[in-house]
């Protein structure tokens, strides 16, 4: 596997590679195809001055060639020839009269002006051949060829120039590359270190960032990221504490009474009794507590739920049944406010839970002579279920971790209660699986009031 540094140094090389030969090759690609254009012009300029003033001549022959060139300045130039129009030369100035003629030329004698231009030999090397007319008739062609050093030194120079910038510019952008690719890979690698940190169970460590830019966002992401590890990680040592803690008083009161029982050889039928329905008592709240894990340990694993439609009303109704006698055996009134039409996406049994362990702990916390209210309401929107009571309340500092598992406002008065500060955690994450919200607030003008929220199913949920 490459190292990311290798590949940064890689792509950024590659990409300097391919801007210096852009540099290098479209200025002067440029500048080559302006001089060829110049060429052009003024060669053909020149040429059809030429062919203006021979093809005054009544015959083309060396003589009178001769005579019209000597007025005009040709110096520039490497070659001048000229040919009749049976490809024969005339004149030709490099002293090769009745020589080999260009091919230009020859093509030049059809009736077609022929202009070449390259840069070859450190010299640009342009020709022109242009047909010669006298009344309408072709009469021969005049051939014009030139080397230009001059221009090609100053485009060889200003190449020089460029390859020596691009090379300066290259390496420093290089450098520079090198620079940055470093502090980005050490602030990558220091992320990873931190990972390695937390990975080894530090979960108090955080991240030192430096900047504002997508990898300190990681950064601050990672510490976010850690921040949860850290609270998940007190509250799962808190939960083991708390579990251990629960079933270990339940395990010790039964074998406190089965030592008694050994121990004491002369127990009459009526104390062993009384031993045996306390060892039965205690294996009941230690069947509870566990009941309660295994529920919550469900809830962690996100089982899947064969969702139907529930009418909330009902499953209000069938879950007040069973609590009546501890209401009467409490001295609290039960009253309802429900409406029909409730319905909503859950199963009967999760709404069960929910409903009861609320009503049960507003019945348990309450004072004698007081009250729960059940309130069922529903709009387009929502299906919303509160339960009030008028007992001892919630203290305000309490109210955000009384869903917190195992925790008690008052642990003694939870125990006398027989609850495990289980209930609520249920109730809070079956509410979270089913999509819904559950709030507490003060009841007035005392007590406490939790209002559940459930989404209302679309009607292609409801078929």
């Amino acid at each position: 596997m490459h190292s990311i540094r290798i590949q940064f140094i890689s792509f950024i090389t590659a990409l300097l590679l391919v801007l210096l030969l852009l540099l290098n090759i479209y200025p002067l690609t440029s500048s080559r195809d302006a001089v060829f254009e110049e060429k052009r012009s003024s060669m053909t300029a020149q040429a059809s001055t030429l062919a203006s003033s021979l093809s005054g001549l009544e015959r083309l022959n060396p003589e009178n060639i001769t005579e019209v060139l000597r007025y005009l300045d040709l110096s520039g130039y490497t070659r001048v020839l000229v040919a009749d129009r049976s490809g024969g030369s005339l004149y030709d100035s490099a002293g090769q009269t009745g020589g080999q003629i260009p091919a230009d030329l020859l093509t030049c004698l059809t009736g077609k002006t022929v202009f070449r231009s390259s840069f070859r030999e450190a010299a640009f090397l342009s020709s022109i051949a242009i047909p010669l007319s006298a009344q309408g008739e072709l009469t021969g062609a005049l051939y014009l060829a030139e080397r230009d050093e001059e221009r090609a030194e100053m485009l060889l120079g200003f190449q020089n120039r460029i390859r020596a910038a691009s090379l300066a510019i290259g390496a420093l952008a290089l450098v520079l590359a090198l620079v940055y690719v470093f502090l980005l890979v050490n602030r990558i690698r220091a992320i990873v270190r931190s990972m390695r940190v937390v990975a080894g169970g530090d979960y108090s460590y955080r991240h030192v960032n430096r900047g504002r830019d997508e990898i300190s966002e990681l950064g601050e992401e990672f510490n976010q990221l850690t921040e949860r590890l850290e609270t998940t990680e007190e509250q799962r040592r808190r939960f083991v504490s708390d579990a251990s803690h629960e079933l270990k008083t339940p395990l010790a009161s039964i074998r406190l009474l089965a030592d008694s029982i050994v121990q004491n050889e002369n127990v009459d039928a009526e104390t062993m009794r009384e031993f045996v329905t306390d060892i039965g008592n205690e294996a009941k709240r230690l069947q509870r507590t566990t009941d309660k894990l295994l529920t919550l340990s469900r809830l962690d694993d996100n089982a899947e739920r064969e969702l139907v439609s529930v009418d909330v009303k009902q499953v209000v109704l069938d879950t007040l049944t069973p609590l009546r006698p501890l209401a009467q055996e409490k001295q609290v009134r039960l009253e309802t406010a429900l409406e029909d039409g409730c319905q909503i996406r859950a199963t009967e049994d999760d709404l069960f839970h929910i409903v009861f362990n609320l009503v049960e702990n507003a019945v348990k916390y309450n004072v004698p002579g007081g009250a729960v209210q059940i309130a069922l309401t529903g709009d387009e929107k929502q299906v919303t279920l509160a339960v009030s009571d008028t007992g001892i309340g919630i203290p305000e500092e309490d109210r955000a971790n009384i869903f917190s598992r195992f925790y008690r406002v008052d642990k003694a008065r939870s125990r006398e209660a027989g609850g495990s500060g289980l209930g609520l955690s249920i109730v809070h994450d079956t509410v979270r699986a089913l999509g819904g919200s559950i709030e507490v607030g003060q009841n007035t003008p005392q007590g406490s009031v939790f209002t559940v929220s459930f989404p209302r199913p679309s009607s292609k949920e409801e078929t």
